[in-house]
């Protein structure tokens, strides 16, 4: 190797912003997960088991000190995919922990906080040298910062609740992340507790209405909620008449009652 070469080559590992510093080891996690997740229905639904992961609260706490290590700075340097990854874990990392502090004495997670102070907004989490919330993870990060522009997200972040999208029984990492959210929104679908044809109408979950606005901004071609669906009308199970209103805008919607139970092993 010439000097010239090797001088260059300690440059670039100085100073070039390297990607595979986006290699953050979720493993901790996604063990958890493979040990106290159970699925249902083929994993349309999940279940989460509090008790074990109480007892086994001393690895997600060591998750969790990892997660609080990220330098903001290389994390902007990491791939999208790494980083949305890596927040949407961090949301159900944290979601599980604290639902922890108040478990077993809750039966869902609104039950957490106080009137004005919703468990979504209690700065819990630690990341990038500072204490957020959740809300500031979803809202603030996730859709605020607008650089993944991703409505499949909503099928990701999970809240504890059964009305959610299933808890995946795996963390999210950056090169399968695509396959991941394609598969959550497809069983999210299929889950007819949440989202049915009947009678002429359609029922879909309350998250299309709560976040309607981002199923609106152009992803993939996508302007609209009912725009969304139409490429999933087969997992919807929708015949052809019913598939073509949709495509027209002419099928009428409507939004089911969301469960905020909390999602754990009976």
């Amino acid at each position: 190797m010439g000097k010239q070469t090797g001088i260059l080559l300690v440059f670039l590992v100085l100073f070039y912003p390297v990607t595979a510093l986006a290699n953050f080891d979720h493993s901790q996690w996604g063990r958890l997960l493979d040990k106290h997740l159970v699925e249902i229905n083929g994993g349309r639904e999940t279940q989460l088991s509090y008790d074990g992961m109480l007892a086994d609260r001393d690895i997600l706490h060591a998750y969790l000190a990892g997660i609080a290590e990220v330098d903001r700075e290389a994390f902007d340097n990491w791939e999208l995919s790494d980083q949305l990854a890596f927040l949407i874990n961090v949301y159900n990392a944290w979601t599980v922990e604290l639902v922890l502090t108040e478990y077993p004495d809750i039966d869902s997670i609104k039950d957490i906080g106080f009137l004005f102070s919703s468990p979504w907004r209690q700065r819990i989490v630690f990341l990038f040298g500072e204490r957020v919330s959740l809300d500031d993870i979803e809202h603030g990060m996730i859709r605020g910062w607008n650089r993944y522009k991703e409505p499949r997200i909503h099928f990701a972040v999970n809240c504890a609740a059964v009305g959610c999208p299933p808890l995946r029984g795996e963390a999210y990492v950056g090169d399968k992340l695509e396959q991941q959210l394609e598969d959550n929104t497809r069983l999210f679908l299929m889950d007819r507790t949440r989202n049915y044809f009947s009678s002429g109408r359609l029922y879909i979950s309350s998250i299309f209405k709560w976040y309607e606005e981002d199923f609106e901004k152009g992803w993939m071609g996508v302007n609209s909620v009912a725009e969304f669906l139409l490429p999933y009308a087969d997992v919807l199970e929708l015949d052809n008449e019913t598939k073509s209103s949709l495509d027209k805008g002419q099928l009428r919607i409507r939004y089911l009652k969301y469960d905020w139970n909390l999602n754990r092993v009976p």
